[in-house]
């Protein structure tokens, strides 16, 4: 299932992301504060999202590490082979606007790519497959990962995988919509990250209440 990134060569920092999983969250964050805010909220500014989760993730400005040059941080987004795009964010086209495309800002590159997955049995543990391939990549040392955390039965393959990682000085950033119980690894909540790519402020929610 994962010969599609098996021969990846891997950066020191990689975010995997459950893309429909995302998407589907981004859309319910907009329903949920064009009502309370009333007003329009655009799609989700992609780069901004990834440079949110990158920070939370433990990644500095490029100026702030010793190699500032080569700092790379690859984008993993997993997705239904039947998703054509992330219609909460922008860009979101995956084969069109993502998939094979890179930017640099003042956290370095950003390596994406995008891999479609079949609806079929077994399926599911593509995401956990991938990400054991990752956690095992001695040159991996961060890693950044979105998983659907509200599919139980997902959630509880990654705490497994996460608990088989032998290094012990990978850091590893698990990011869900609310704290989950335990396990080997740091918790950031998704929804700081996309309420800032939606262009949604603390000053402007503190506002309204």
């Amino acid at each position: 299932m994962t010969d599609n990134v098996s021969n990846v060569k891997w950066s020191n920092n990689v975010i995997l992301v459950d893309a429909d999983y995302v998407d589907k969250v981004a859309f319910n964050l907009i329903v949920n504060f064009e009502r309370m805010l009333e007003r329009r909220i655009p799609q989700a500014d992609f780069a901004r999202w990834i440079d949110c989760v990158a920070l939370d993730g433990g990644i500095r400005p490029a100026s702030d590490t010793d190699n500032p040059s080569v700092q790379e941080t690859q984008v993993i987004l997993v997705h239904s082979k039947d998703s054509r795009q992330m219609d909460n964010f922008k860009p979101g086209n995956y084969a069109e606007e993502l998939h094979g495309k890179a930017f640099k800002d003042h956290l370095g590159e950003f390596i994406i790519n995008a891999y479609p997955i079949e609806e079929i049995a077994g399926g599911e543990n593509y995401f956990t497959d991938v990400l054991e391939l990752v956690a095992n990549e001695k040159d991996v040392k961060r890693i950044m990962l979105i998983p659907d955390a509200e599919n139980a039965n997902i959630y509880n393959k990654v705490r497994e995988k996460l608990r088989k990682v032998k290094d012990d000085e990978k850091r590893i950033t698990l990011f869900a919509m609310q704290p989950m119980t335990g396990g080997n690894y740091r918790q950031e909540i998704l929804g700081y990250s996309l309420m800032a790519a939606l262009g949604i402020s603390s000053e402007e929610l503190n506002n309204k209440s």
